[in-house]
């Protein structure tokens, strides 16, 4: 029975006894698509036409591949010892290497003008503000309730018989979707996206109390290009001199101060590899951006990786010591 090739520019089927050394013409880079342009990145050549870039002519011979994509990546980022019977001759993919011994760098801070404006702009005005703010603990009637989700007013004491339906997670878009982090309930609309109703049950908020810094939660996306892994953070108006991003070929600590006197912080254990010395963060008024430099123009599966289940001999042996002590227990 013929096999399927899974060799980029490929795709012919072969017997495992004629699978020998240039038997095999393919693309050892990936697609590259950018600005209508279609091509490799092993190839200079380029074209607008998808059908001539599917003819491009391949650049690299050698034997026939007998796995899949999903396998041959679920190999080559595996944490453990990889097993040589996955890794197809010819392969110029390279392992991805542990990252948590390796000291963290702070990327690059590029502050565009818009954030130097809007930051100018809310100095003045928290300067003309000192001393006009008066303590009191009385909410106006008409004040919307600050749980998200929750789109009631204060009408009164009588608002706060009734019970807040809220989501206590953050919104999340991507991809055209827009939903929840609490609910995933997803839809492609914005109005019935606003509309849905919360999954948490609680008290209504009309005032958020000032206890200084606050680590909140925070919404961000990330898209990839052939040589770039961009992260965008949507907080405005954040504090240059107290946010920062640092990490290493392997893994990102995220840090940002916005809004006067919320905090966001992440932590990234990339999909892939990064140059540091080539990345950078650009600080706009509306968003934050971590373009981070691919060490190889090859795709990510995803922007971080899975947790490490622990091994199943060590699982069972713990599983084992446990009953183990059930029993001297008993006894």
């Amino acid at each position: 029975m013929s096999l399927l090739c899974y060799n980029k520019g490929c795709g012919q089927r072969f017997e495992t006894d004629n699978n020998c050394d240039d038997v095999c013409t393919y693309h050892p880079g990936v697609p590259v698509f950018h600005d209508a342009l279609k091509g490799w990145s092993c190839c200079k050549r380029r074209t607008t036409d998808f059908s001539d870039f599917l003819s491009i002519a391949v650049s690299l011979n050698g034997k026939k591949r007998q796995i899949s994509g999903a396998e041959l990546a679920k190999a080559v980022y595996n944490r453990g010892p990889l097993c040589p019977s996955f890794v197809p001759e010819g392969c110029s993919m390279s392992f991805r290497p542990v990252c948590s011994d390796e000291p963290l760098v702070r990327l690059q801070q590029k502050i565009s003008p818009s954030l130097k404006q809007a930051l100018e702009k809310l100095e003045v005005s928290d300067k003309s503000t000192v001393g006009n703010e008066e303590d009191s603990d009385e909410v106006k009637v008409g004040t919307l309730c600050k749980n998200g989700g929750c789109a009631k007013s204060y009408e009164g004491p009588a608002s706060n018989n009734h019970p807040c339906l809220y989501h206590a997670g953050v919104p999340i878009f991507h991809e055209g979707m827009k939903y929840w982090s609490c609910c995933k309930r997803k839809t492609s609309d914005f109005n019935t996206f606003l509309s849905q109703e919360g999954c948490s049950r609680g008290a209504h908020l009309w005032r958020k109390k000032d206890t200084g810094k606050k680590v909140v939660p925070c919404r961000f996306d990330w898209h990839q290009t052939g040589s770039q892994v961009i992260i965008s953070i949507y907080a405005k108006n954040a504090k240059p001199d107290l946010s920062y991003v640092e990490g290493n070929s392997g893994m990102l600590n995220i840090h940002i101060v916005f809004e006067g006197d919320k905090e966001f912080d992440q932590k990234v254990n990339l999909w892939g590899v990064i140059d540091v010395g080539k990345s950078v963060v650009n600080m706009m008024a509306a968003k934050i951006e971590i373009a981070m430099r691919k060490s190889e123009p090859m795709s990510w599966a995803r922007l971080d990786l899975p947790p490490v289940a622990p091994p199943k001999e060590e699982k069972k042996a713990e599983e084992d010591e446990k009953s183990d002590s059930e029993d001297e227990e008993v006894d």
